[in-house]
């Protein structure tokens, strides 16, 4: 294979950012695709006659981007650049016609919807739900968001919840009025990839706490507590993104205990909680004085609607509120008034159970597929799989072999937080594919790849 030498001799600016560019243009161009292993930092520099120090910068630039991944003793690869942020369509990966990266719903709620609009329509309402509400939402709104959290087993008062543009949004807000530049704040050793972004984002120090197939570990935590000066804690013990564990309702209490001794507030991110109907209390309501605790209906009725609820302390609704006002002015009166109806009439609670009752199939028909190669500890009604590879496959190369041949699934390393080394683990989407036949020969292709080795030209250093 030719080696990879960009040409940045005419490029603008600092050279270890011009490397970095052409790293992201090349993979658009497809000069470049996911796998292919780089020169080393020393054959860089020596090519592109810069020193060492600018050819680390710009790999460690690249990197940032999450463009590339490295390993000691491996060697520098080309990334597969899929993820919760960067795809946002069934099948939109370029030559992946299969697409199992993407956390969708099982099945994409439509003709369901018709009800809520049509009264919507009777009442006359639309006047206004077209007009300026509260920051946290209209009462009714908020009311309606604080049954729903109720159903999902957390009470709370209409007064503690704030209507937000989903999961993502309510983060936003709550590390928005936690923290400042340069906070630490504490998250399980493999976390949503979008709590990585928005650390990045608001300049926070994220730090990995360890887990194990239960689950966060309360001991890591207290140690972690007592070696930072943490603002809070980023968890979902429910379904954990990545690795599908529910966290069991001992372990709950002693976080709550523990943040509470060290002064940290919980920020609870329980967005696929509807998935499991005997889930432990949450950890906010072990700690509510300091806990935040977040949902949206995206997972469990359509990612459309872009609502999620937001349950704070009464001392934060006020800031809480003016960071909504600073961010989206306010969330959709139209979109909270259609949700609502939907939680009102039962018409949320059918369609979470056409999707508990789809999952479990998938599931099923994945676990059955792949065996032992799905991680203790996952939860088998979680949307997605963690899946453990064999010896001698890392996670890079899987995810570009499985790529090759039309099959989209997640590396480890877009979900670890820290420096350290990701584990050798994929993670693989269910209800991504809108039907179990499209999900069947995608499962057939990552069976073949668990039960066969790397080509030669990966494997090789």
């Amino acid at each position: 294979m030719t080696m990879w030498l960009p040409d940045i001799s005419e490029a603008p600016g600092p050279k270890y950012i011009a490397i970095a560019d052409a790293i992201a243009r090349d993979l658009e161009n497809g000069r470049l695709t996911p796998g292919t292993r780089l020169p080393t930092h020393r054959t860089l520099a020596d090519k592109l006659g810069v020193t060492i120090g600018t050819a680390s910068r710009g790999y460690a630039e690249a990197r940032r981007r999450g463009l590339i991944s490295g390993e000691v003793g491996r060697g520098t690869f080309v990334r597969s650049v899929s993820s919760d942020l960067m795809t946002f369509g069934r099948g939109s990966q370029e030559n992946a016609a299969i697409d199992l990266s993407v956390n969708y719903p099982a099945f994409a709620a439509g003709d369901e919807l018709l009800p809520a609009l049509m009264a919507l329509q009777r009442q006359g309402q639309l006047a206004r739900l077209m007009q300026y509400q509260p920051p946290a939402g209209a009462l009714r709104h908020r009311r309606l968001g604080a049954e729903w959290l109720g159903r999902l087993g957390f009470a709370a008062p209409a007064e503690e919840i704030v209507v937000t543009c989903g999961a993502q949004h309510a983060m936003l807000l709550v590390f928005s009025i936690l923290t400042e530049p340069g906070d630490v704040v504490l998250a399980e050793s493999l976390t949503y990839a979008g709590m990585k972004t928005l650390a990045r984002s608001l300049r926070l120090r994220l730090e990995g706490v360890a887990v194990d197939e239960h689950g966060l570990r309360p001991q890591a935590f207290e140690a972690a507590c007592r070696k930072h000066r943490a603002k809070a804690l980023y968890c979902m013990p429910t379904v954990q993104n990545p690795t599908a564990t529910v966290l069991p309702a001992q372990r709950r209490e002693q976080i709550a205990r523990i943040a509470r001794e060290h002064g940290v507030a919980i920020v609870e991110d329980d967005i696929y909680r509807f998935l499991v109907g005997d889930a432990p209390a949450p950890i906010t309501s072990w700690h509510p004085e300091a806990g935040y605790y977040l949902t949206s209906l995206s997972k469990s009725i359509t990612p459309g609607l872009r609502i999620g609820y937001l349950r704070a302390p009464r001392s934060a609704i006020e800031k809480l509120g003016a960071t909504v006002m600073t961010t989206t002015t306010m969330a959709s009166p139209l979109t909270a008034e259609i949700a609502s109806i939907l939680i009102e009439d039962g018409t949320a609670d059918a369609i979470v159970r056409q999707r508990r009752k789809e999952i479990r199939a998938r599931q099923a028909l994945a676990r059955g597929m792949l065996g032992d190669h799905v991680a203790p500890g996952g939860h088998d009604g979680s949307y997605h799989l963690w899946l453990l590879l064999p010896e001698p496959w890392r996670a890079e190369e899987f995810v570009a072999q499985a790529r090759s041949r039309g099959v989209a699934v997640n590396s480890a390393e877009i979900f670890a937080v820290g420096r350290g080394p990701a584990p050798h683990a994929v993670r693989a989407c269910l209800g991504a594919t809108e039907d179990r036949v499209a999900l069947e020969r995608g499962l057939e292709i990552l069976a073949e790849l668990l039960s066969s080795h790397p080509p030669p030209s990966l494997s090789g250093v």
